[in-house]
């Protein structure tokens, strides 16, 4: 955006862990600040991304309106998204650890004092994140080639990767955020109390699913513990400024179908016509080709100008344009039919 012309704000969170709630309060607080010192600019943009972009989403519900009713956000923009909100976004890392520890037996290790793995860790753990590779190393193999893993540790591999319907390389990294992330959002904002649930789920996809079944470890959602995350992190789709959002097809970290939980939300909402939602056939969570962001950004423009939302074919155009060669733009219609996932939660 400032390649682009624009004046950048962005903001640190109060406390380095997770609190959409706090995080979107500290967002706006940032923007009161570029006003008060800068004045009121012509049009004021909210974007975020990632987890970001839950926090956008948030405090574009919380805080688009000052006291009289008039917009302190003009327009939203939102990319790869964990859009689903809290209480849907991390179950199925829940479900990896429990699914990880069947197969593998280290995270805690038998060693190790016991503890609910939809904790993360316990408060005074010194593992660290490094240590966290080096036992799911040990365990699949995931690191070397697949011609040096073990044949126990392809089987495990395989397995943990065909249950929870990740790719191999997907497997630290999720198993990481639910560890540390865990640990914190469980232990420091929900008082303890666990927002996971996987005791009527039915895992499948293995090479033995009524193993998996009967020995898993099965957990029970706390009711405050579900209800607490909720008011922090769940959306509402209650937005009132037109909103974009642009969304990798191949996201590893937060999946497309976010887009389409969204989607409903909003639509539930009646908003849906200040929604426009845009796919790009990219595979990389943390950037974005930098044409995507520009067209989605010239698109929210072009909207908040005319009053009219944008075609896919005008961001594609615009996308296109911002390309040496066009048919490197990554904008696309082309979605393809999503599976409903390995396992499902008859909750």
């Amino acid at each position: 955006m400032v390649k682009a012309g624009y004046a950048w704000i962005g903001s640190t969170y109060r406390r380095g862990g997770y609190g959409v709630r706090m995080a979107a309060e500290d967002t706006d607080n940032s923007r009161k600040l570029f006003w008060d010192r800068f004045g009121r600019p012509e049009r004021t943009l909210l974007h975020g991304q990632s987890w970001g972009a839950n926090v956008a989403a948030k405090a574009a519900e919380l805080h688009a309106l000052d006291l009289e009713g008039q917009p302190n956000y003009d327009g939203v923009l939102l990319t790869n998204g964990v859009l689903s909100g809290g209480t849907r976004a991390y179950g199925f890392r829940a479900d990896l650890r429990a699914v990880y520890q069947f197969y593998c037996q280290n995270h805690p290790r038998p060693d190790e004092p016991a503890y609910p793995l939809w904790q993360g860790l316990p408060i005074e753990s010194t593992l660290t994140r490094p240590q966290l590779r080096q036992r799911v190393e040990a365990c699949t193999g995931v690191d070397r080639p697949a011609s040096r893993r073990t044949p126990d540790q392809a089987t495990r591999l395989r397995n943990i990767t065909q249950v929870i319907g990740i790719a191999e390389a997907e497997v630290v990294s999720h198993l990481s955020w639910a560890t540390f992330l865990f640990q914190d959002l469980v232990l420091q904002r929900l008082g303890g109390r666990n927002p996971f649930d996987n005791s009527l789920t039915v895992y499948s996809g293995s090479t033995d699913d009524a193993a998996l079944n009967a020995g898993v470890a099965r957990f029970q959602a706390d009711p405050d513990g579900l209800a607490r995350l909720a008011y922090d992190a769940d959306l509402s789709g209650l937005i009132v400024a037109p909103t974009v959002s642009l969304h990798a097809l191949h996201d590893p970290t937060v999946s497309f179908t976010a887009e389409d939980l969204y989607r409903q939300t909003v639509s539930d909402a009646g908003r849906e016509h200040l929604l426009l939602q845009i796919a790009s056939d990219e595979q990389d969570h943390s950037k974005l080709a930098d044409s995507g962001y520009l067209a989605i950004l010239a698109g929210l423009e072009t909207w908040l100008d005319t009053g009219i939302r944008p075609g896919f074919g005008d961001l594609r155009k615009t996308c296109e344009q911002a390309e040496r060669v066009p048919a490197n733009c990554k904008l696309t219609q082309s979605v393809p039919a999503r599976s409903t996932g390995r396992f499902h939660a008859g909750r």
